[in-house]
C-alpha cells in the first residue's frame, strides 16, 4: 500500500488531521504590495478588523507568536504582560522562517515546525470566522476564532492596538 503524503502547507494539513473546518481563499500575491495583511483583506474583499496577521516576538528566552488584526499594530508591551515576562521584541525575521517554517509575509499560527507560546487577539472572538495566513504568500484560511485557539494552544488577550 502506497501512502501519499498530504497536499497543501503545513496550516492546512495541520488543521484537516485536527479535524477543524476551515476554508482556503487563494489570490494572487503582490510583491509590490506595502503590507501582506492589508492586501489580503482587499484583495479578498473582507474588513481588515476580521483578517489576522502571525508576528513573532523574542522573549530573551525564545520565540513566542503574536496574532492581531491586519488593521492595527501588535501592542508588546501588552504582549509581553500576556507572556508574564518583563518585555518582547520582534523577532529577526531570519529567525521567525527558521522557527515557523514559513516565510515572511506568509507566516501561519497553524502547523508551525514548533509549537511557540501564542496568544491571539480577543478581538477575535467578535467574528464568527476569522481569517489568517495559509501558510504562503497570496492564501489566507477561515476558521472559527475558537479553533484557531484550540489548535494554536493560544490564550486570548488584549494584544492589539
Amino acid at each position: 500500500m502506497v501512502r501519499r503524503a498530504p497536499s497543501g502547507t503545513p496550516a492546512t494539513v495541520a488543521l484537516t488531521a485536527a479535524g477543524v473546518a476551515f476554508t482556503q481563499h487563494a489570490y494572487a500575491h503582490d510583491p509590490a504590495a506595502p503590507s501582506y495583511g492589508l492586501e489580503a483583506a482587499h484583495v479578498l474583499g473582507l474588513p481588515a478588523e476580521q483578517v489576522f496577521k502571525t508576528l513573532l516576538v523574542d522573549t530573551g528566552a525564545g520565540l513566542a507568536v503574536g496574532v492581531v488584526p491586519v488593521a492595527g499594530q501588535l501592542d508588546l508591551k501588552a504582549m509581553a504582560s500576556a507572556l508574564g515576562v518583563k518585555r518582547v521584541t520582534m523577532a529577526d525575521p531570519a529567525a521567525a522562517e527558521r522557527s515557523t517554517g514559513y516565510v515572511v509575509g506568509g507566516i501561519s499560527p497553524v502547523g508551525q515546525k514548533r509549537a511557540l507560546p501564542t496568544v491571539v487577539d480577543e478581538s477575535a472572538e467578535l467574528f464568527d470566522v476569522v481569517y489568517v495566513s495559509g501558510g504562503r504568500r497570496g492564501l489566507d484560511l477561515g476558521l472559527a476564532p475558537a479553533d484557531l485557539v484550540r489548535v494554536t494552544g493560544a490564550t486570548l488577550a488584549d494584544i492589539g492596538r
